[in-house]
C-alpha cells in the first residue's frame, strides 16, 4: 500500500474521534436547550428548576436499581438468652440428657456438656437472675447470672455468650463458671436534703394521697394537680397507710403555709403500709405544686433525682 494512503488513514483517526466527541457535545447542548425551552412552557417552577439543575448530563439514578440501606451493628444485650441457658443447665444432668431442659440447654450451647449432679447432693434451684452483662470485642459477651437456692445460698455464673453484627442470633460459646458477686456500690448523696415538718400542709396532703393511692381510702383525683392522671393501685394492697418522714429537695417545702401558685416541690416519703400480713416500709418520691392554697400532686416519680436537678 502507498505511503501517502496510510498517511491519511494515520491522520483521518484522531478527526474521526474529533468528530464522535464534538457529536456529543452538540447532542448534550441540544437536549440541554430542549429541556430549557420545555421548562418555559410549563411555567417559572419548571424554568426554576431547569436552571439549577445544570446541563442535561447527570447521571440519573437507575430506577430498578435498589436503594442502599446501612445498618449499624447492634449491641442488643443478651442477659436474657444467658439466664435461661444457666436456668435450663442447672436444672439438667447428664442421666437424663433426654429431658426437656437437657435438650434446651443443648440446643442453646451445643458445645457445653451437661453437669452431673449427685443425688441429694445440692440444694434446690429456686431462681436465676441476670445481673450484670459486659461487651467485649468482635461480638462477644460475658453475663453475669446469680443462681439462688432454696436454702437461700447465691452463686454467681459467668457465662459467655456471642451474637451476630444484627443482635438477632446468640449462643453460648463455653462452659459457665463460678465467680464472685458484683461489690456493692456507694450510694449517691441524697438531694433530699430538707426536713418537712409532719404537721404541716404538705405532710397532710401526701398522706391523704398515699391513703387513697394504696388503700381506696377517697379519691385519688382530689390531691392531684389539674390535667395529672394517677391511677389508684386496684385492687388496693393495704388496709392503712402511715407518713413517716418527709424531706424535699426545695427548701420551700419546710415553710409552713402553702406559697403562691405555681410553686414546685419534689419530696421523699418513708411511709409504711399495713395488711394482714404485716408491716410494709415503703418509700415514694413525689412531685408537688401549689395551687389556690393547697398542694397538689403532679406526678408519682421513680428512681431518685440527682443533683437536685428537675425530671
Amino acid at each position: 500500500m502507498p505511503k501517502g494512503k496510510k498517511s491519511s488513514r494515520g491522520e483521518a483517526a484522531p478527526a474521526i474521534a474529533a468528530g464522535v466527541e464534538l457529536e456529543k457535545m452538540r447532542r448534550r447542548v441540544r437536549l440541554s436547550r430542549l429541556a430549557l425551552f420545555t421548562a418555559i412552557a410549563a411555567g417559572p417552577v419548571a424554568l426554576a428548576v431547569a436552571v439549577t439543575s445544570g446541563p442535561a448530563t447527570a447521571e440519573a439514578a437507575a430506577p430498578n436499581r435498589p436503594a442502599r440501606v446501612r445498618t449499624a451493628a447492634a449491641a442488643t444485650d443478651p442477659a436474657g438468652y444467658a439466664q435461661v441457658f444457666l436456668d435450663a443447665w442447672l436444672r439438667s444432668s447428664t442421666d437424663e440428657a433426654d429431658s426437656a431442659l437437657a435438650r434446651l440447654a443443648q440446643s442453646l450451647a451445643p458445645d457445653v456438656a451437661l453437669p452431673d449432679p449427685a443425688a441429694g447432693a445440692q440444694s434446690k434451684l429456686r431462681s436465676v437472675t441476670a445481673v450484670r452483662s459486659v461487651q467485649r470485642d468482635g461480638g462477644a459477651w460475658a453475663v453475669t447470672v446469680a443462681a439462688q437456692y432454696a436454702d437461700r445460698a447465691v452463686r454467681y455464673f459467668d457465662v459467655p455468650v456471642a451474637a451476630d453484627t444484627r443482635g438477632t442470633s446468640f449462643a453460648v460459646t463455653g462452659a459457665p463458671g463460678v465467680v464472685s458477686g458484683p461489690t456493692r456500690a456507694a450510694a449517691p448523696k441524697s438531694p433530699y436534703s430538707v426536713s418537712v415538718p409532719s404537721d404541716g400542709a404538705l405532710s397532710s396532703t401526701i398522706g391523704e394521697f398515699l391513703g387513697a393511692y394504696l388503700t381506696g381510702t377517697g379519691e385519688v383525683d382530689r390531691y392531684v394537680a389539674p390535667g395529672v392522671e394517677l391511677v389508684p393501685v386496684s385492687p388496693a394492697p393495704y388496709t392503712a397507710v402511715a407518713v413517716g418522714e418527709v424531706s424535699a429537695v426545695e427548701e420551700v417545702a419546710a415553710t409552713g403555709p402553702v406559697p403562691a401558685d405555681g410553686a414546685k416541690v419534689r419530696v421523699l416519703v418513708q411511709a409504711e403500709a399495713r395488711d394482714e400480713a404485716g408491716r410494709w416500709p415503703l418509700a415514694y418520691e413525689l412531685a408537688l405544686t401549689s395551687h389556690s392554697g393547697r398542694w397538689d400532686v403532679a406526678a408519682l416519680e421513680s428512681g431518685s433525682v440527682q443533683g437536685g436537678g428537675a425530671r
